[in-house]
């Protein structure tokens, strides 16, 4: 199963845990994060599901690719690290 690493800052705000979850796309570990932890939704997508402009979510070294449906594939014992980036000066 993949293992969810979470930045930081996300971790200041929010009880979520590194931890290992089952799911073979970016979408289905989502969802199995938000039903343990349903404030996580609000920090992570939009209210019609769409990754938030200031979340990315990388499998391994890449960006994922689908922002709208994260139906990028997330291989079997892959990594997957989720951050909320900072803006402002």
């Amino acid at each position: 199963m993949p293992r969810i690493t979470f930045t930081p800052h996300l971790r200041k705000h929010l009880r979520c845990d590194d931890q290992v979850v089952a799911g073979r796309t970016v979408r289905e570990i989502l969802d199995v994060l938000f039903a343990a932890n349903p404030p996580l939704r609000g920090y992570l997508v939009d209210d019609q599901g769409r990754l938030r402009q200031h979340v990315a979510i990388f499998v391994g070294n890449t960006m994922i690719a689908d922002r709208i449906l994260q139906s990028d594939p997330v291989p079997d014992g892959g990594e997957v690290y989720i951050f909320q980036a900072l803006s402002g000066g």
